[in-house]
């Protein structure tokens, strides 16, 4: 037997709820509303593009940073979208994923001892991110049942030691944005530190409501301090190709490409050609939050006819609900057994907790076909 011993830089991460539900789902052959990916198809230009890539033989190494083209076209859409001028060679680098995105950035600016951020409930990577660098998370709890932002809070845990604050709109598992006014409490928070903003917007293109997406980078004064995240993803439904960028001051990403040209060091080159030509097309962006809003209307209306209660979502693929007509077990209980008696698959919100804490709330993702959304909600509805 092996005397090799590991000490875990993760002591406290396990299985995460979203392999358990995931696989309870297809053990009880479940709808599965929990996981966040579109189960309807992604564009077929799109795919095209990609295929006419391969054919004509971008299949070697692009440069570190990303290909070109690509970059360009991601400068040329911020101007559009937030009147901010980003030099596509010293601001722009492709990563695979948003989520490699934000590790890196952490990766980057944390040293041991260092202080983080994180509004709760947030998305999982946060604090394993922070936590495998050797710093430690601060943790700030959203304002139940809006989910919005407590400023005075903020400022009590800011302390000599904080490196940076994480901010994610539109949110994921709540589906709140933030707001004009929670920019300005951020920018006074910020005015003189030397604290660094990771802002996470894989989803700024699914917001509703005609919101206006907050994207740090119509803020100078705030871009000069972030590393600002997104994805191709959650852009163009198709998560599995794990394709994201950061945008970040010169300085910045200078230092954020020493961490990722000995990760990666890239991403797969005829999606980067494709989607080079691919962002040109302004409506296939620009079109996604109203697809996006219609199927969270259609869920809302169809949810109507069950007990449980739906909260605002104002953006992304997920909107919470309460189920306090039905049960006052814990929601990861209640959440295991909607699964296997119902058959609907979600996830309970208080797994985006460190602590677990408990609203009773669990997260629905929208992002289905229709038929998926009503098959879901036919099981629901006698239960």
């Amino acid at each position: 037997m092996s005397t090799i011993q590991l000490t875990s830089k993760l002591p406290n991460v396990g299985t995460t709820i979203f392999s358990v539900m995931s696989a309870l789902a297809n053990e009880h052959k479940a709808v599965n509303l929990g996981q966040g990916f579109p189960d309807y198809p992604m564009s077929g230009e799109l795919i095209a593009l990609v295929s006419e890539a391969m054919r004509n033989n971008y299949n070697q190494y692009p440069p570190m940073p990303g290909w070109m083209p690509l970059r360009e076209s991601i400068a040329e859409k911020a101007a559009f979208l937030y009147q901010s001028n980003i030099n596509p060679d010293t601001e722009i680098t492709i990563t695979p994923g948003g989520t490699y995105a934000i590790y890196s950035a952490l990766t980057t600016i944390l040293q041991p001892d260092d202080e983080v951020i994180v509004f709760e409930p947030g998305y999982d990577s946060y604090i394993p991110n922070i936590e495998i660098n050797g710093a430690k998370a601060v943790t700030v709890s959203l304002v139940y049942p809006n989910y919005n932002i407590d400023w005075v809070a903020v400022k009590k845990a800011i302390t000599p030691k904080t490196k940076a604050i994480i901010i994610n709109s539109p949110h994921n598992p709540t589906g709140s944005v933030i707001t004009e006014s929670d920019i300005q409490e951020l920018r006074k928070i910020v005015e003189g530190t030397n604290i660094f903003i990771i802002s996470d917007e894989v989803y700024e293109h699914l917001i509703f409501d005609s919101i206006p997406h907050q994207s740090i980078l119509r803020y100078p004064d705030l871009r000069e301090r972030s590393f600002v995240c997104f994805s191709f993803g959650k852009t163009y439904n198709c998560t599995g190709w794990k394709m994201g960028y950061c945008i970040a001051p010169p300085e910045l990403t200078k230092e954020f490409r020493k961490v990722h040209q000995f990760n990666a060091f890239t991403c797969h080159t005829p999606t980067q050609v494709a989607l080079a030509t691919f962002l040109k097309n302004k409506e296939a962006y620009l079109s996604l939050s109203s697809i996006m809003q219609e199927k969270r209307d259609h869920f809302i209306k169809f949810m109507d006819q069950t007990r449980f209660t739906l909260q605002n979502s104002s953006g992304s693929y997920f909107i919470c609900g309460t189920y306090e007509k039905i049960s006052d077990e814990g929601d990861k209980d209640f959440a295991i057994r909607l699964t296997k008696e119902a058959g609907v698959a979600t996830i309970p919100v208080s797994a985006f907790y460190h602590n677990g804490k408990d609203d009773k709330v669990l997260r629905f993702c929208f992002s289905k076909k229709n038929e998926t959304l009503e098959a879901a909600v036919e099981k629901l509805v006698n239960y």
